[in-house]
């Protein structure tokens, strides 16, 4: 529902008398519709969905203790998106960004063994899948790609063309002006001309279909847990490229990925099972893996795959046991 017509609404108007009065209940009725949207934005400004709980919550904090100063003449949403994008620039001024492994150095020629993790790396993290209008703007390249951008260019982009607020809007926002908005904008699409694929996943997934997406899925945890190379190399396009953060190694064309899957996670890893999953609006596969012949298959790496057609072109594997429980997915099979 629009929210300038929220604004007229006797309901509207009550709950937001009775926030400023010190309900808690209402202020979350006023801001529970918003809650989705207003996380997506921190994730993608931050990166992480650990930093973007945090932003978030400080957020929502900041909005319960300056709710004097909504005077109800702008939209709600308005207000809630320039606290919350404030709140994200202060963490992205303290934090820094996040990054893939493909953001610290050229691919490896070769598979290397005892890599070790790199612990140093604010990594990217992958984010729960959502019923979401522009499931693009969640999609992993995108969000990498903003990673790459200074705080102010990275929310002047989102606020504009992600959420649709007007430069001038946006000016207020920052606390800036319009033409230095503008600015920013440019600058921020000349640098993610760059760093973005021409064609976003949502069109591809839709082109080929959920069930071939299924397929795909299946037969890649299929030749994962049976330890098939040649099943695994026929998904794969010719320029495919694995990742697997914390590690700093990534892998890049068909030869070195092959090479790669059968020394590493084909053979000596140990056993394999997987679940489906979904992630950034991408398919992922989340996998379990037993080190040892009568232990349980424990979480180990979440996979994001990225496609070209009905072949995989980027997998990137975030090995991070700890994540599975915010996609809902169980510790152990």
């Amino acid at each position: 529902m629009p929210q300038t017509r929220r604004l007229l609404e006797p309901d509207f108007a009550d709950d937001l008398a009775r926030a400023r009065k010190g309900d808690d209940d209402a202020f979350a009725r006023l801001v529970t519709p918003l809650r989705g949207a207003l996380h997506a934005h921190c994730y993608r400004m931050l990166g992480s969905v650990h930093d973007a709980d945090d932003a978030l919550q400080d957020a929502l904090v900041r909005a319960w203790l300056g709710l004097s100063g909504y005077q109800g003449r702008g939209s709600l949403r308005s207000w809630l998106f320039t606290v919350a994008t404030r709140t994200c620039l202060d963490l992205v001024a303290a934090r820094g960004r996040r990054a893939l492994p493909i953001d610290l150095g050229p691919a490896a020629e070769a598979p290397a063994a005892g890599v070790q993790p790199r612990t140093d790396v604010a990594w990217l993290e992958p984010y729960p899948d959502v019923v979401y209008e522009r499931r693009e703007t969640v999609e992993l390249a995108f969000v990498a790609a903003l990673q790459h951008l200074p705080g102010n260019q990275r929310a002047a982009l989102l606020l504009f063309e992600v959420l649709g607020f007007a430069a001038a809007e946006i000016a207020a926002m920052m606390e800036t002006t319009a033409g230095s908005v503008n600015s920013a904008i440019a600058r921020a699409r000349r640098t993610l001309a760059e760093k973005v694929p021409p064609r976003h996943q949502q069109p591809t997934l839709r082109r080929i279909g959920d069930e071939r997406v299924r397929e795909i899925v299946t037969a890649f945890a299929t030749a994962l847990e049976d330890g098939d190379a040649p099943a695994l190399v026929a998904l794969l396009t010719d320029d495919v490229t694995w990742s697997m953060p914390p590690l700093p190694a990534w892998y890049r064309g068909l030869p070195t990925v092959r090479d790669f899957a059968e020394s590493m996670p084909l053979s000596t890893c140990g056993s394999w099972r997987n679940l489906a999953a979904a992630a950034n609006a991408q398919p992922a596969i989340a996998s379990y893996l037993r080190r040892t012949p009568d232990g349980p298959h424990e979480a180990w790496a979440l996979n994001v795959l990225t496609l070209h057609g009905d072949r995989i072109a980027e997998i990137t594997s975030f090995i991070d046991p700890k994540i599975f429980a915010r996609f809902g997915l169980p510790p152990s099979l």
